[in-house]
Formats: C-alpha cells, sequence, structure tokens
C-alpha cells in the first residue's frame, strides 16, 4: 500500500485558492482547494513552482 503524506510547506493562497504540497511515495504534487491538482514531480521544488503558478497573484 503506498504511503501519502501532507507535507507542511507554507501555503500559497489567495482568494478561493489555498495550495498545499503532498507527497505519495517517491512523488511529490500540488493541490488546490478549487480541486485543482499538479502533475506528479520527483522534486519539491517543481511542485512549489506549479502551486506557485496556480495561484493568482495577489493584489497588493
Amino acid at each position: 500500500m503506498a504511503h501519502q503524506q501532507d507535507v507542511t510547506e507554507p501555503p500559497s493562497s489567495s482568494g478561493d485558492h489555498t495550495t498545499k504540497i503532498v507527497e505519495k511515495g517517491r512523488f511529490t504534487s500540488a493541490r488546490c482547494t478549487c480541486g485543482w491538482r499538479g502533475p506528479a514531480r520527483r522534486a519539491r521544488s517543481k511542485a512549489r513552482s506549479d502551486a506557485a503558478e496556480h495561484a493568482p497573484p495577489l493584489d497588493l
């Protein structure tokens, strides 16, 4: 049985989009509260980049 682990990463949030990084076995992916899922990656940095690209920019 594959082990799934939520990794504590600073979430990227804006409006209704809150992303998190999830590990499953050797792969890591980004997930969002809107239902979006990024592709499985071997590098956490790539998953974090996917999450940052998905989340809309913050209005300052």
